[in-house]
């Protein structure tokens, strides 16, 4: 996920970057001896802590698993966590201390798009593995001028992979042909899974009868909701977070927007239940990483797994992705055969087929790992699969 206010910030972490240029050999684990020091820089406190803390629980019971099966290699993982705290200045100064004072191997995080490109120029430099569970936007792992990110990598697909996923289940699933979008209009996340739902719709015959924006932190959007209904559309794509999302759909069914309404990965959060209402949600659906009731007993091992350490709450796809990214860090390290950072940076470039429980997974020339994506309901509050849409 895209979160806006990491641009002004970014300029900043190039200076920053800067001062650690003569970090710039391929490095080994300075912890030594026993253990691997990785660093996490998530949003555990501010907008999107529930992303952040989601991933946290995933990250504390693969790092758990591995280090009662003996480590890597014989090593335990040793977490040095820092609170972003949902900004990326923060994250900056985090990968700053963690590559600079705590000397990890690499790094799992951010949650969100911006507070990870925060990272990027400081993982390059110092040569740090940045691995990213949750960060959607292309330009994570490739800048927008094209180059490559060599350290950085991702666990979650791409926004326009969500997009065209989200498109081709409203016209081909639901059947309809005028729709309407209602995107943030500051949020790169945002623009840029309208952008890939809106071609894959039209592409597909279908009409945008409104597009229509709102900016983060908005409490009232019934003016442009109403605007949105009398277009009459027959489903409304919402690309958002949950903050603002969760009101948006209560208003909407307040105003007699009755209609079917998607998102993509930024709604998934209880706090969205809280927003909206369970009531509201129903006939809403959301394109996800993964699903808590599909058979596949990798998955639900994972469930059980999770269920019994967090006393009987099922996982969403951000403890997914947090369990999953600690597994791909693992085995490229185990590929690797060291803790040179260069090599592991190799391994994971070349991780092909590995079995996740967020989907089997091969690293494409962009670091972006090839995978499927699950379509989920929302009935009564509860999140239900629908299906799994293969790349």
């Amino acid at each position: 996920m895209m979160k806006k206010k990491w641009a002004k910030t970014f300029m900043a972490s190039a200076l920053l970057a800067g001062v650690l240029a003569g970090c710039s050999a391929p490095k080994e684990n300075a912890a030594g001896g026993n253990t691997i020091k990785v660093g996490v820089n998530l949003e555990l406190s501010g907008g999107v802590a529930s992303y952040g803390e989601s991933l946290k629980k995933g990250i504390d019971i693969a790092v758990a698993e591995i280090n009662k099966k003996g480590g890597v290699d014989g090593k335990k993982l040793d977490l040095v966590e820092v609170d972003n705290k949902s900004e990326a200045a923060e994250a900056t100064n985090g990968a700053v201390k963690l590559t600079s004072q705590d000397k990890v191997t690499a790094i799992i995080g951010a949650a969100t798009s911006g507070d990870t490109v925060a990272q990027t120029q400081i993982a390059n430099d110092t040569k740090t593995v940045l691995l990213t569970p949750s960060g959607t936007s292309p330009n994570v792992t490739v800048t927008d001028k094209g180059k490559l990110n060599d350290y950085v990598f991702r666990t979650s697909f791409i926004d326009p992979f969500q997009g065209t996923v989200a498109a081709n289940f409203a016209a081909k699933e639901l059947k309809v042909k005028n729709v309407a979008i209602f995107a943030d209009s500051a949020s790169d996340y945002a623009k840029g899974l309208a952008a890939s739902f809106k071609e894959t719709f039209e592409k597909e015959g279908g009409k945008i009868v409104a597009e229509e924006a709102y900016v983060a932190k908005d409490t009232d959007f019934r003016a442009t909701l109403t605007r949105i209904k009398s277009k009459n559309p027959e489903f409304v794509f919402i690309p958002g977070y949950y903050e603002e999302v969760g009101l948006i759909i209560k208003q909407a069914r307040e105003l007699g927007l009755s209609v079917p309404f998607m998102g993509a990965d930024g709604w998934d959060s209880p706090k969205l239940v809280e927003l909206a209402g369970a009531d509201a949600l129903n006939n809403t659906f959301i394109t996800n990483h993964y699903s808590s009731e599909d058979p596949d007993k990798k998955i639900q091992d994972f469930v059980s797994t999770f269920k019994e350490k967090y006393n009987g709450e099922a996982p969403n796809a951000f403890n997914a992705l947090g369990y999953d990214t600690v597994y791909l860090l693992a085995d490229a390290i185990k590929r690797a055969g060291s803790t040179d950072t260069a090599k592991i940076k190799d391994a994971l470039a070349k991780t092909k087929d590995l079995s996740l429980v967020t989907g089997v997974v091969t690293i494409d020339k962009n670091h972006n790992p090839v995978k499927s994506a699950t379509v989920l309901e929302y009935k009564d509050g509860k999140q239900v699969f629908n299906t799994k849409v293969n790349p």
